[in-house]
């Protein structure tokens, strides 16, 4: 039984089909002419233009559900500025368009009784959300603000319906169209934080470098869920430059740069977005997104595993170095106060100060400097964590609820709860203990493997794609010991990839048979 006929069956308990008829069909058209009468005679021309841009939208997103999946992708880095707070929760473009989107699939199953038909996925990856959204339910138990469990809870349960309506409504042939979207976003984040670090448009406590540029934070207003959102991205641009560098390694073998130069395009292609997102990421100066990006190329060239990849991967790395080694080493006048210092002596000495205050147990005996601050801050808030998770070690202080309990456990003079414990373990811990910890790892756990066996399966760019999700998920998990990347819509991102992965989990679908820009170029 596919996805989507599961997922129809279910419909018809409380969703009969309702027959479209000229008695159904005339009033609807009336009120719609009512309707654009009425804007035209009392609106301003820009309201009336943007209300028939919405107006046609959601006919198209009536029509194509699927629409408002690609959407979303580019909404995604947007869900922190779109959005108004209602009742103390934040709502926004992003999830109107993702209710919008399930909305017109309900829609479309009442008129039409029955949707589109997908290709079988392994039963166990849905009810592996079931699992995760139980464990995390019974912190409820614990919860002090049933309002805050509800947003982080919602959260998961937004992720579960994206993955089965993109089950549902999204085709293989189409993979290749959500990749390129997912690219083009990553893109244009990049440029922006690139702006932002060369030109310095950003809060003064950004700046790097003696002033000279400034931490890039994109539209996620801070640097670290910028890092973290690129960081998921990046596998995905060097899985596919590396698939496209195996394709061209014969030619360069054997010499063949006549048809060399008329294939490289594809390769030119793919070094685009990658260098865009390093460079972006560079960038932003987060040294958790650093460390989580070398462990996600890491896995992403040893799991391609081939020569040409791995070539590719020390040609990266040596050229990476020099660049770092030599960035911003240009001996500009700063006069007698503020000496001339490389981008790599900042570097180094951002991690040396962080391993050194890492090894500390008790934050609060320690002398705090403009030097340490940002270490210690992060330090103070594992710290709590941990005793809050040591008071309540099964359920958890609640789901959600690691803000709202903070200020009983604050370290020091840091009172700000700041949403999180900035290590996603430990938050998670705090919050739901170690049953919720147990269903967590039972989640990834399974989703690895899944997507392990399905890289096994799948060849040319499908199995490219399935490694960058990969490398995305190794990003997701290394960085979320230092931060917290389910905010600001990047657990949609995340819902997005696991359909990608979905989508190429049955040998029945072949893709090799799946073209690509990258081939036509």
């Amino acid at each position: 039984m596919t996805v989507a006929s599961r997922f129809d069956e279910f419909l018809r308990l409380t969703l009969p089909p309702l027959p479209v008829t000229s008695k159904i069909y005339q009033p609807i058209q009336i009120g719609f002419v009512l309707a654009v009468g009425l804007a035209i005679a009392w609106l301003p021309p820009l309201m009336t233009g943007l209300l028939f841009g919405i107006a046609i939208f959601l006919m198209l997103l009536l029509r194509w559900p699927i629409l408002a999946l690609y959407g979303l992708i580019p909404l995604i880095p947007f869900s922190g500025l779109l959005a108004v707070s209602v009742g103390g929760v934040r709502l926004g473009l992003m999830e109107i368009l993702l209710a919008g989107g399930l909305l017109a699939a309900l829609l479309r199953r009442s008129v039409q009784g029955h949707l589109p038909a997908d290709k079988p996925v392994p039963k166990q990856f849905l009810w592996t959300f079931v699992l995760l959204l139980g464990s995390v339910g019974l912190s409820w138990l614990n919860t002090l603000s049933i309002g805050a469990s509800l947003v982080e809870t919602t959260k998961w349960i937004e992720m579960a319906a994206l993955y089965l309506f993109g089950l549902a409504f999204l085709s293989n042939r189409q993979l290749k169209w959500v990749v390129i979207t997912i690219l083009l976003t990553g893109c244009a984040q990049a440029l922006f934080g690139l702006y932002q670090f060369i030109f310095k448009v950003g809060p003064p406590g950004f700046l790097l470098f003696g002033g000279l540029f400034l931490r890039a934070y994109g539209t996620f207003g801070q640097p670290n869920p910028y890092a973290g959102y690129l960081g998921l991205i990046l596998p995905l641009a060097l899985a596919l430059l590396i698939w496209q560098f195996t394709k061209l390694w014969p030619l360069i073998r054997g010499g063949e740069f006549k048809e060399l130069r008329q294939n490289i395009g594809g390769l030119l292609l793919a070094c685009l977005p990658f260098g865009l997102l390093l460079a972006g990421l560079f960038a932003s100066q987060s040294r958790g997104a650093w460390l989580a990006f070398a462990a996600a190329a890491a896995t992403t060239v040893l799991v391609s595993s081939r020569k040409p990849g791995l070539w590719l991967a020390v040609l990266i790395a040596g050229g990476a170095t020099i660049g770092l080694a030599g960035a911003f080493d240009w001996n500009f006048d700063r006069g007698e106060s503020a000496p001339a210092e490389s981008a790599v002596g900042v570097v180094t000495q951002r991690f040396v100060e962080a391993a050194t205050i890492a090894t500390i147990t008790d934050i609060s005996t320690i002398e705090v400097t403009d030097a340490n601050f940002a270490t210690l801050e992060r330090l103070a808030h594992w710290q709590a964590a941990r005793e809050m998770w040591r008071d309540h070690p099964w359920l958890g202080v609640g789901f959600g609820n690691y803000a709202v309990i903070y200020p009983t456990y604050a370290v020091g003079r840091w009172l700000d709860p700041l949403g999180h414990a900035h290590n996603y373990l430990l938050n998670l811990g705090a919050e739901a203990g170690l049953i919720g910890i147990i269903g967590y790892a039972i989640f990834w756990i399974y989703i690895f493997r899944v997507t392990w066996y399905t890289i096994q399966r799948n060849k040319g760019f499908n199995r490219a794609v399935i490694i960058g999700c990969l490398g995305a998920l190794v990003h997701l998990h290394i960085h979320n010991l230092f931060d917290n990347l389910y905010v600001q819509g990047m657990y949609l991102h995340l819902a997005i990839l696991l359909t990608l992965v979905s989508l190429s989990s049955h040998p029945d679908q072949p893709s090799t048979q799946v073209g690509t820009v990258f081939e036509k170029i």
